[in-house]
């Protein structure tokens, strides 16, 4: 069911289903809440789950004209819909940029996290490389427009064989971003390039932490994420082979099994 909240003046769309402990799945950068169309499908089965559309993202707003703009500020909104939903307790993942912003409210808000989670996400700041990536980011999409950047750049998501094999997915999810606005995609890359270091969230987590990550995954590369994944007291990780930063879409059965069993831990 899709839902609005009026936060700040914006209005922030997103969609409830089913019943039972709550799982906030939080979106990637150019992407909105159906990127978890496959999740969806089969875990409202048992769960309450909340699907933001981030502000930005398909019918939500931009929170305010300027291009700064923080993970943090995304995090409030989240936090704020959270308490319209009266939400207590509940388990939290990211894809990629949700990642980031799932990391903020574990930070700020942890006691209402039974487990929280990655789903080919980091909790590393970006490199000095990175940074300068994104502000060219931020030119092209100035000088070129939204549709244009994610042509261009969201085929690098998938694995070389899931893009040979279903290309229709492909160009689906690059006609989604091609609706974005230039403000959303460059706030979402200014706040990613700002965001601070929090692996000190993963090493202080009293709560479960889950990493699914991908071998063929060239936004957050393998090597990158498997030192995290020593760092909390618990934590549960899964290696999709031959997948890129798309496991939702590449390997949604293990991916929803390892949801499952993630969801069934942190709850019991």
């Amino acid at each position: 069911m899709q839902q609005v909240l009026q936060y700040n003046g914006k209005l922030l769309y997103y969609h409830t289903y089913g019943n039972g402990p709550v799982l906030v799945l939080l979106h990637g950068f150019a992407e909105d809440g159906s990127v978890w169309e496959y999740q969806v499908a089969t875990l409202q089965q048992h769960y309450r789950l909340i699907v933001p559309d981030l502000p930005g993202t398909g019918s939500s707003e931009v929170l305010h004209p300027a291009l700064e703009t923080s993970i943090d500020d995304y995090a409030a909104a989240v936090w704020a819909l959270l308490q319209h939903e009266q939400v207590q307790q509940c388990v939290m993942l990211g894809h990629s940029m949700g990642g980031y912003i799932t990391l903020a409210i574990a930070e700020q808000h942890g006691h209402a996290l039974q487990g929280f989670g990655f789903v080919h996400s980091t909790a590393l700041p970006d490199s000095e490389e990175k940074k300068a990536n994104r502000q060219r980011g931020i030119e092209m999409i100035e000088a070129y427009g939204a549709a244009a950047f994610v042509k261009t750049t969201t085929p690098n998501l998938f694995s070389a064989a899931y893009k040979q094999q279903h290309a229709a997915k492909t160009e689906a999810l690059i006609r989604k971003g091609a609706t974005f606005g230039n403000l959303a995609l460059q706030q979402y890359y200014y706040a990613m390039m700002q965001r601070p270091d929090r692996t000190a969230v993963l090493s202080g987590s009293k709560v479960p932490v889950l990493f699914i990550i991908g071998t063929e995954d060239v936004a957050v590369p393998l090597k990158d994420v498997l030192p995290q994944t020593y760092l909390p007291a618990v934590a549960y990780i899964h290696i999709l082979g031959n997948v890129g930063h798309m496991g939702m879409w590449e390997a949604p059965e293990k991916v929803n099994r390892y949801i499952t069993a993630f969801m069934e831990d942190c709850i019991r």
